[in-house]
């Protein structure tokens, strides 16, 4: 028996399959994930924010003193610059405003991820200083896409879904006039890195440059040599982090990547 033409129709089925296997794979890619949930709160904000009213910027890349930093989000409006950060994610989410690292549980599974509001604590410093703006006037925002559910009691900016909306909209006392906020749009748009993909490059090999620890750093707020230290006393004794060379006039730390 000649299985040649069983082997050709197990390939021709796989090739039809194979696409589709592609495509689901590059969905649960952290890019893919990425890209679709700040699609979505795009589409939120331009269905539930009034566009004359909230003046929309997106996927801001500003230079820093240690590379630069990408926004997914800023509203600028009368009433304050909001600066949103997106988190795509399922399960169980626990974490605090105060805590370094939050927790995600997904099928039994646990994982570890950045503070959100420490993250997007970086974006609003770097924009506060590209606008010149009292620090009142900015205000961090974070939400999550993707179905998970919070299991702590979050801060009134960390939401969910569509509940940025609800957030920003409750800031109702004018800090800026309809001029000064089309002076901050033009501010923003000399400020920022163009738009592309070298721009996009650039960011995550200052992002992996980071994570490096044997790669030199640069302290986010003054530029000066960040240095390798230790916690001395109380509950974190014996931790490592990156302090700013000039501490204490500049208090700037990052976690040890």
């Amino acid at each position: 028996m000649d299985p040649s033409p069983i082997v050709h129709e197990i390939l021709k089925a796989f090739g039809s399959v194979l696409p589709i296997i592609i495509v689901i794979g590059l969905f649960k890619t952290p890019w893919a994930k990425g890209f679709f949930g700040e699609l979505l709160v795009k589409l939120i904000a331009w269905l539930r924010l009034d566009k004359h009213t909230y003046r929309r910027v997106h996927d801001l890349t500003l230079p820093t003193p240690d590379g630069s930093t990408q926004i997914d989000h800023v509203f600028v409006s009368r009433f304050g610059i909001f600066v949103l950060e997106t988190k795509n994610m399922r399960g169980w989410i626990f974490g605090g405003a105060e805590q370094a690292q939050w927790t995600q549980t997904l099928y039994r599974r646990t994982f570890r991820f950045q503070n959100p509001l420490r993250q997007n604590f970086k974006h609003v410093k770097a924009l506060e200083a590209a606008l010149r703006v009292p620090p009142e006037t900015l205000h961090s925002v974070v939400t999550f896409v993707g179905g998970s559910s919070f299991k702590t009691t979050m801060p009134a900016n960390v939401t969910q879904g569509a509940g940025f909306v609800a957030y920003i909209k409750s800031f109702r006392q004018p800090v800026f006039t309809a001029g000064e906020v089309e002076e901050l749009l033009r501010r923003m748009a000399s400020a920022r890195l163009e738009p592309g993909f070298a721009t996009h490059r650039e960011h995550v090999q200052n992002l992996g440059s980071r994570a490096d620890p044997n790669a030199e750093r640069r302290c986010p707020r003054c530029g000066s040599p960040m240095v390798l230290r230790t916690v001395k006393a109380g509950a974190r004794a014996g931790e490592r982090f990156w302090g700013c060379s000039t501490f204490p006039k500049c208090r700037a730390i990052q976690n040890l990547a």
